[in-house]
């Protein structure tokens, strides 16, 4: 058997409303040098059943079962543990990839054969059409600077060399916060190529773990205090200007977030988030609010 140039990789738990779906849309791929691994994280429904159907029909398919539950990231880093592609491509198990999808990314990860990573599904860019590579600090200003969100996506949304994957650890197991932070750390060694919508559909249902976002304040403000420890390392490839800048408007968007929940007299949740933050006391924050409402780069520094 050939040596697949795309490991498409399905991590599962409880997914046996979804999980045929999600493996008939690989199926039906135009692209059809590739391996599809699924690795179930100890489920108690009919998820491997139905997986293991498809395999004893298709030999590009794999299914695994931990022998223990590791959790969603963690089980993102076992799914790839088991690949021999070239490219890491996540399709979770309630989620679904168009046909044409996985030929669209390997075209155009190829034509930037330095890039680490690519993200698709994103807004149309109002310069040029996509596909087009930005280099790690091109990436950082594009999304802290220019506040062209880009790093705001889930695994569904990418394609990973996997040789990159490797190299910076995978995902840390950060719960919630994975994703965004391995494109943080991909970008700061790597150049990411931005494709467009239209390859990958994401189902959305109650039973998803980023519900807790609606229900949990701490959960979307860890975002900031993630981003706040990135940007200050040397690591990041923005200049010492940009890096003050950036952190000024993460601390800004802290500030506010303590802000909203301290006028509503929520002051358990206020004083919870203030002890994740950056911010050292209640008296930082007017400064860190500062006085101008939609600051750009040469007003703070």
């Amino acid at each position: 058997m050939p040596q697949p140039l795309v490991s498409v990789l399905m991590t599962a738990y409880n997914r046996e409303k979804y999980i045929a779906d999600a493996i008939e849309s690989v199926l039906h791929s135009t692209y059809k040098n590739w391996e599809l691994i699924i690795v179930d994280d100890r489920s108690s429904d009919k998820t491997v059943e139905i997986a293991q159907k498809y395999a004893k029909k298709d030999s590009r398919i794999r299914v695994y079962v931990n022998e223990q539950n590791l959790g969603d990231y963690p089980n993102r880093n076992k799914a790839a543990s088991y690949a021999n592609g070239k490219y890491l491509k996540y399709v979770d198990a309630d989620d679904m990839i168009y046909p044409y999808g996985m030929e669209q990314l390997v075209y155009y990860m190829e034509q930037f054969p330095e890039a680490g990573y690519g993200l698709c599904s994103l807004p149309q860019d109002r310069e040029r059409m996509y596909p087009f590579a930005l280099s790690p600090e091109q990436a950082y200003r594009r999304h802290y600077i220019e506040d062209k969100w880009i790093f705001h996506k889930a695994p569904l949304s990418s394609i990973i060399k996997r040789s990159a994957f490797e190299d910076v650890g995978g995902f840390s197991g950060k719960p919630y916060l994975g994703d965004m932070e391995l494109w943080l750390k991909l970008s700061q060694k790597y150049p990411v190529v931005l494709m467009p919508h239209g390859i990958v559909w994401y189902r959305i249902h109650g039973e998803q773990q980023n519900t807790q976002n609606k229900t949990r304040p701490e959960v979307p403000f860890s975002y900031y205090v993630l981003e706040y420890k990135l940007i200050s390392t040397d690591e990041c490839p923005l200049s010492h200007e940009e890096k003050e800048f950036v952190k000024r408007k993460i601390l800004r968007r802290q500030a506010r977030n303590i802000l909203y929940y301290l006028r509503r007299g929520k002051l358990t949740i206020a004083k919870k988030l203030l002890q994740m933050s950056n911010l050292n006391a209640l008296t930082l924050l007017p400064r860190a609010l500062g006085r101008l409402t939609n600051p750009s780069f040469t007003d703070i520094i």
